[in-house]
């Protein structure tokens, strides 16, 4: 990822820790939140294997393409299920926003380059879509009513509002990326 080189750690830090905890949400799900929780967690450690800073780590050319294909992969498994729910279009929307970037890194040689990569409008509908995508994310993860005081208590791993949480923050991160580009 172009950039400072203070953006690229914090990126790497806040995608990191999403897709750490997503392996640990993984746990305790079973059957298709299991799933998604895996797919977040590969689209966070993948993004924060990509903002790493080049001053640190300059990929050559090849670990783009395998990005590339890994993502790829991950798209046409998202792809499968993207009928049962908007949640699954996401993931081969983010896939899919992945492979562009890694091609786009392929052009520049691989450098984190100097040289803008990318296609202006490609880039610019992925950056439409992420605004989209956090604005409402954010908005529906407005507190509501706090539980009774009888509620049950439910561990942090298992907290239903953490998982769009971690969404919404891989969308976050995923602005200044494609910005970068």
């Amino acid at each position: 990822m172009h950039g400072p080189a203070m953006s690229g750690w914090l990126l790497v830090a806040l995608c990191g820790g999403t897709g750490a905890y997503c392996l640990v949400r993984m746990r305790g799900c079973r059957g298709e939140a299991r799933e998604a929780a895996g797919g977040d967690a590969l689209m966070g450690w993948g993004m924060a294997a990509m903002a790493v800073p080049a001053a640190v780590f300059a990929p050559p050319r090849w670990w783009w393409v395998v990005y590339a294909v890994v993502f790829g992969a991950a798209a046409l498994r998202a792809l499968w299920p993207a009928g049962r729910g908007a949640h699954h279009v996401h993931h081969v929307v983010g896939s899919l926003a992945m492979v562009y970037m890694a091609v786009a890194m392929t052009s520049v040689g691989g450098h984190h380059g100097h040289a803008a990569a990318g296609i202006p409008l490609l880039t610019a509908g992925l950056l439409a879509y992420y605004a989209v995508y956090v604005l409402h994310s954010g908005a529906r993860l407005m507190p509501a009513a706090a539980p009774a005081d009888g509620a049950a208590t439910v561990p942090w791993s298992a907290r239903a509002e953490l998982a769009p949480a971690c969404r919404l923050a891989m969308g976050l991160a995923m602005l200044p990326m494609l910005l970068a580009l």
